[in-house]
């Protein structure tokens, strides 16, 4: 048996929609899809609740949250229109002019002609609406460290993370940057485990596919040779978004391995920015050729691959895994 490769399809957002008041245990790999929305409001019940979002006047002030947001847009990002205001909180337009015209009858907010369109007003904060800013800021900065403080060090790791998880599979990737590494102690086992999930979940494979990978895995860490061999991993604010292994075949040829790409990732072009710098490895470290085995389920690694000058030189029938599909050998000459 040989590893599979993998570049999943796009999937469906999920709409957010409330969170719980109390501690509670959440799985939130249930299969059910209503168990899955029901754990979201849970989420969100528990969360608007925990940073006290649903108080008449957040931080103690006089500001609702929105109200707020809006000054922190304003603080931050001076010179906006109400209208790119509007489009980056995703605010009714009626709404927002209502809280616009608040702060400007209470001095917190002057309005200037556009230099770049002349039917649009920059919105900018005066000193008083600094002033009133720079407590809620302040505030705020407090609370969440109190949260933290709460937490061991660790723990206080893990939700920083969690949190940018949720930012990375919720947000628009196309607006923020991303990046590859060297593995660090842990992320084989997260590439282990993220094949085994998202094959299962996307193709049905069965547990022999995890293991194959586990093997594989193994394999790198236990007999890596750092000048002939090399793993990625993608990440964007310190969440992995994906992730590809070079590994020896023989001393003239090399063996693309395990590349894969999280869902909510997909379209970035990550699955083909590793893909060359497998490429431009095996060239620079001295190898004839690179290979690889796919199936044919995976369409658009496969036009990754073929993009990428390989080759189908091989293919043959097999339910190693569970489903029958097709085995491919692909092949690029460096």
């Amino acid at each position: 048996m040989r590893a599979e490769h993998v570049f999943l399809t796009r999937p469906r957002l999920i709409d957010l929609v409330n969170y719980p008041r109390h501690g509670m245990a959440m799985t939130l790999i249930a299969a059910d899809p209503a168990d899955r929305i029901a754990a979201i409001r849970r989420f969100n019940r528990f969360y608007t609740h925990r940073i006290g979002a649903l108080r008449e006047g957040l931080s103690q002030s006089r500001f609702s949250l929105t109200e707020a947001r809006v000054l922190y847009e304003l603080a931050h990002r001076p010179d906006q229109s109400a209208t790119e205001i509007g489009a980056t909180l995703d605010l009714d337009a009626g709404y927002l002019s209502r809280i616009l015209q608040r702060f400007e009858r209470d001095g917190l907010l002057c309005r200037a002609q556009s230099d770049t369109d002349r039917r649009q007003n920059s919105l900018t904060l005066t000193e008083a609406g600094r002033v009133a800013f720079a407590p809620l800021d302040q505030v705020a900065n407090a609370e969440v460290a109190a949260l933290l403080a709460a937490l061991p060090a660790s723990a206080q790791a893990d939700l920083v993370a969690s949190m940018g998880r949720i930012e990375s599979l919720l947000g628009d990737q196309a607006q923020r940057s991303w990046s590859l590494r060297q593995p660090l102690p842990g992320d084989i086992g997260w590439m282990v485990e993220r094949h085994g999930a998202l094959y299962a979940a996307e193709y049905g494979f069965d547990a022999r596919f995890e293991a194959l990978v586990a093997h594989v895995a193994a394999d790198y860490l236990n007999r890596n040779d750092p000048v002939r061999e090399r793993c990625w991993i993608a990440q964007q604010d310190g969440v992995r978004l994906g992730s590809v292994f070079v590994m020896r075949k023989s001393d003239e040829i090399a063996k693309l391995r395990l590349l894969i790409v999280e869902p909510a990732a997909r379209g970035l072009g990550i699955g083909k920015h590793l893909v060359a710098e497998c490429i431009g490895f095996a060239r620079a470290a001295g190898y004839r050729e690179i290979v690889l085995w796919t199936n044919d389920v995976l369409a658009a690694a496969r036009g990754i691959y073929r993009a990428a000058g390989f080759r189908l030189i091989a293919s043959a029938p097999h339910s190693d895994f569970g489903p029958p599909m097709v085995g491919e050998d692909w092949q690029l000459m460096l």
